[in-house]
């Protein structure tokens, strides 16, 4: 039944979607397989279902989608979810990234206001790499050298007083000012009052933007003056570090999964499975902020 469900669930959310080729809205119904309506275009001849051109295209046993996604939204690791739902480990591996993927399409709204802005960092990973580009360390090793370098990950979380959130995995080493055009620039709404510490590459960044821009001196002591902090970002990384520790490491590959999927879990959207369902199979969910 679980089945019927899914499928129903997939075409309410899809509507009739445009042929995943050519854009073009003209199609129609050409039989169905596996519990899903089929489309042919008249443009370009091409079949499809719904899921075509989706993170979730090609996937089985969707009889078990809901009660895997009901996984995702208790943080349950690859094998616990695998061993509940009764599927291979992975299995459960490739769903929870394509589930994530789909996830993270959804349109987020941009940043207004007052905008906070920071970076946290982890140690990069080759965790699963068959071909390692460094020596072997132990698990939950050290950098080789102290301070910031090229052997950390960079997440620069942004966070406006709405709760509105956006990720980014920037690269390795600290963040740059090209970097924060690139990943910022475009999800910030005009007229923004941009919160950071005082990096020189946040002092550069709004200088080029034309942003009105304060800094928390966080070296010198100094936490918040009035409404100038960045306490909401910090809190997120906060949080965020400590869900990310059940999962004892994940590979820098998959990181930015990892931040978009715990940016929906602590947003409370979607709350249930087949919310997170329909987000990952809606046309036109691309945001500008997405990984």
């Amino acid at each position: 039944m679980q089945g019927d469900e899914c499928c129903s669930v997939i075409e309410a959310a899809a509507g009739r979607p445009p042929c995943p080729r050519c854009a073009c809205p003209r199609c129609h119904r050409n039989g169905a397989a596996n519990g899903l309506q089929r489309y042919r275009c008249t443009a370009c001849g091409r079949t499809f279902n719904a899921l075509t051109g989706t993170p979730l295209a090609r996937l089985r046993l969707r009889d078990k989608w809901l009660a895997y996604l009901t996984c995702l939204l208790e943080s349950t690791t690859v094998r616990a979810a695998a061993e509940r739902v009764a599927v291979a480990p992975s299995t459960s591996f490739r769903w929870r990234h394509r589930f994530i993927a789909g996830v993270r399409r959804e349109r987020r709204p941009k940043l207004s206001h007052i905008v906070e802005a920071d970076e946290t960092y982890l140690l990069e990973s080759q965790k699963g790499s068959r071909h390692l580009t460094r020596r072997a360390r132990r698990r939950g090793g050290k950098a080789r050298r102290r301070g910031l370098n090229k052997e950390f990950d960079c997440i620069l979380v942004a966070r406006d007083r709405d709760r509105v959130t956006h990720d980014f995995v920037t690269g390795r080493g600290p963040v740059s000012a090209a970097q924060l055009k690139a990943h910022l620039l475009p999800v910030l709404a005009p007229e923004i009052l941009l919160i950071s510490d005082a990096a020189k590459a946040y002092q550069a960044f709004a200088q080029a933007a034309g942003l009105r821009h304060e800094v928390v001196n966080m070296r010198a002591g100094i936490r918040a003056r009035g409404a100038i902090h960045v306490q909401n970002v910090n809190g997120w990384h906060s949080r965020f570090k400590g869900w990310l520790n059940r999962f004892h490491g994940v590979a820098s590959r998959y990181l930015a999964n990892y931040t978009g999927w715990y940016r929906v879990l602590d947003a409370g959207s979607p709350a249930t499975p087949s919310d997170w369902l329909r987000i990952g199979v809606a046309p036109d969910k691309y945001s500008p902020g997405c990984q």
